[in-house]
């Protein structure tokens, strides 16, 4: 086994953004801490690595973002206060956040785009095949995508991007993946990729989402990748390139996702993740769902 398939252990997760879209709120907090019913979005993101086997977490962060790492540390005043009220549950839920992985932090500096950020992490990384989570997309953990991924990272070598099939007058939202079928019903070969194309101009209607396994090539094609769409350096046109030369670092495949996403990239599908979040709760479903009938029936 080379070291670009060796048994991969370090996930990356980009937290550098503004979060323009939920101003004001995000204007002192960072949009990774906003609540998904009870837990900043950001754990949901941690949670999902740490079940893939990924427990070496690197977050690329940036100015105003300190509460993510206070968020992962110990907070001792609390847990001893909760402790002398005799509160063990919500001591618990305090502690499991810092017990959850071993994290560590870079700042990106200039937000030059994902491509940028990812590139941030290459003195961490190194030279071993690792994974990207962003935390506008949120896996259920009944559908361990991440998990799936990392099996076939190990199996064929290359990069793995997350692919969902999306209608076509959504494609233009996200990077567009040309694709072959392989004799496996979730497994694609990506042969290209564009990014946010208009729909006229996209290779199918295959979208990438927020979960990639990558060979550390990608870390000498990003230095030499220029700014893309927005001016930002993207990862998807490095990506891109690996499609057209495998010999720089394996092929990419792509796993097909026919699960639960929830996407909180935009105040209303934030909105309908913590709905349908809530809704699955043993501890809320019961009574949110049945206050949820009443008011859409008794309000709308």
């Amino acid at each position: 086994m080379n070291q670009s398939n060796a048994r991969i252990s370090k996930a990356v997760v980009p937290a550098a953004g503004l979060g323009t879209r939920f101003l004001p709120a995000t204007k002192a907090t960072p949009k990774e801490m906003l609540p998904v019913v009870d837990k900043p979005a950001i754990q949901y993101v941690v949670e999902e690595a740490v079940a893939a086997g990924l427990s070496d977490v690197l977050m690329v962060t940036g100015r105003n973002k300190r509460p993510l790492e206070d968020h992962f540390d110990r907070n001792y005043e609390l847990e001893q206060a909760l402790s002398r009220k005799g509160d063990e549950a919500r001591l618990a839920r305090v502690q499991e956040s810092s017990d959850l992985a071993t994290m560590h932090y870079v700042r990106q500096g200039d937000p030059r785009g994902l491509g940028h950020a990812v590139l941030c992490a290459a003195p961490h990384v190194g030279n071993e095949p690792f994974a990207v989570l962003l935390g506008d997309d949120l896996i259920d953990p009944r559908d361990p995508l991440l998990a799936r991924m990392v099996d076939v990272q190990e199996r064929e070598g290359g990069s793995v991007i997350a692919l969902m099939e999306v209608a076509p007058e959504q494609i233009h939202l996200y990077g567009s993946a040309a694709v072959e079928t392989t004799g496996e019903d979730d497994v694609v070969r990506v042969t290209g990729l564009v990014e946010k194309p208009d729909p006229a101009d996209a290779p199918s209607n295959y979208a990438v989402i927020g979960r990639y396994v990558l060979d550390p090539a990608i870390f000498g094609i990003l230095r030499e990748t220029g700014p893309g769409r927005g001016g930002e350096i993207q990862l998807t046109d490095a990506l891109q390139k690996l499609t057209e030369d495998e010999e720089a670092g394996g092929p990419v495949h792509g796993v097909v996702f026919k699960g639960r996403r929830y996407d909180t990239g935009d105040r209303g599908d934030y909105l309908r993740a913590i709905v349908r979040l809530a809704c699955e709760r043993e501890d809320l479903g019961p009574d949110f769902r049945a206050w949820l009938r009443s008011y859409v029936t008794e309000e709308m």
